[in-house]
């Protein structure tokens, strides 16, 4: 699975840094265009992912995640494949759209992991699958970045298609997996209503999960217009490499620090050191407004891949701390779906802001959704305790 995380990760990558650029191919349009569209292609994905993520959760939970994984892996190979005949935005905001059906292969691995991982080492477990997502973050934009500069954007979507496929063919016939369910759960089936009376129930665990989604508005508010500001930075020599290092040094911060937050986490409570993780992101976000080149830029970029690389590990550790294992899948579905929703706002905020305000704008914005995200998250761990599984789904 470890392997199947870092093609998947890795494949998604390579064509992120220069989705703009590529957008820039298909006429003579204004910089607010390409900076608005770059929104909207980059956001659509998540539109269909919000809507299909409890979905497939509650479908794991009944029939087997392995199966979603199979269909995961060659949907998005063939819709990356496709990408590269398009010739407007629209056919490519099309194909963006289509593939959301299929993009919650990594948290679908990671639901699958965590029901089948004991509970007392949960978050070192996820934090260690965390690295295979990040080791191909941290490859596939600059591996993009090189196949751009060299063979153009057309062909690197053709070759980006082949290990989307090899994911898939590694979990058909490389990944067993377990059904894990007590007498209770045999016995009785819960519903979508139940579940989500469960996560209302319990107010910590609400957080957590709307966390989600300031976390990812933060993260994916760059994103589509990372790659403009390193051209307004450095210029427009080699500027899909120099975007893919900027993309991908994140993942080096991550790569470092993932599996070391899980442990941590095991051994301190996950709640807290989400509490920590996100007001240390805050802090390295801010700057970002003021750098005056792309080695700055790099370093910030860096260290927040040291902080925010422990936040997904720790949260769906926590989930797995408190979710009865029955009811996983579906609840971190909902977690999912949420994260999908802040990529969903997270690029048009981007989009908007930097057509409006400027690119420094998105860095101020994102930094205080993060420290508000840690101070509500210490506020709500003050007042509630900890909340417990349901005893007889254990």
């Amino acid at each position: 699975m470890w392997f199947a995380n870092f093609f998947i990760a890795g494949s998604m990558t390579m064509v992120i840094p220069f989705l703009s650029l590529y957008i820039e191919t298909f006429g003579n349009f204004s910089d607010q265009y390409v900076k608005s569209w770059s929104g909207w292609v980059f956001a659509i994905t998540f539109v269909t992912a919000f809507i299909f993520s409890p979905i497939w959760g509650r479908f794991g939970d009944h029939y087997g995640r392995k199966k979603f994984l199979v269909i995961a892996g060659f949907g998005l190979s063939l819709c990356v494949f496709l990408m590269s005949f398009v010739t407007s935005v629209i056919q490519l905001f099309l194909l963006r759209l289509f593939m959301g059906i299929f993009t919650g292969f990594i948290s679908t691995a990671q639901a699958m992991i965590s029901t089948q991982t004991p509970k007392k080492n949960a978050g070192q477990v996820l934090g260690t699958l965390q690295t295979g997502n990040v080791s191909g973050t941290l490859l596939g934009p600059l591996l993009g970045g090189v196949l751009a500069d060299s063979v153009g954007y057309s062909y690197t979507f053709l070759v980006t298609a082949i290990p989307l496929a090899i994911a898939a063919l590694l979990v058909t016939f490389g990944v067993q997996e377990y059904k894990l369910e007590s007498k209770e759960e045999k016995e009785h089936k819960y519903s979508s209503k139940e579940v989500i009376q469960f996560i209302f129930r319990h107010p910590v665990l609400l957080m957590v999960i709307v966390l989600s989604i300031l976390v990812q508005i933060a993260h994916f508010s760059i994103q589509p217009i990372l790659s403009l500001y390193v051209g307004e930075l450095h210029g427009p020599e080699n500027l899909a490499f120099f975007s893919g290092i900027a993309f991908s040094i994140t993942g080096l911060g991550n790569l470092l620090m993932a599996r070391r937050w899980g442990r941590l986490a095991d051994k301190f409570d996950h709640e807290k050191i989400l509490v920590v993780l996100l007001i240390l992101a805050a802090i390295v976000y801010f700057p970002g407004a003021f750098v005056t080149n792309i080695w700055q830029l790099i370093v910030l970029r860096f260290l927040l891949g040291v902080t925010l690389g422990g936040i997904i590990p720790v949260r769906v550790a926590y989930i797995r701390q408190v979710a009865p294992v029955s009811i996983q899948g579906e609840v971190l579905g909902y977690n999912t779906s949420v994260r999908f929703l802040g990529n969903i706002i997270g690029p048009l905020i981007g989009g908007l802001l930097s057509g409006y305000f400027g690119i420094s704008a998105v860095f101020f914005i994102s930094s205080s959704l993060l420290l508000f995200g840690g101070i509500t998250l210490m506020i709500t761990l003050l007042r509630h305790q900890k909340p417990k599984a349901i005893k007889q789904y254990n």
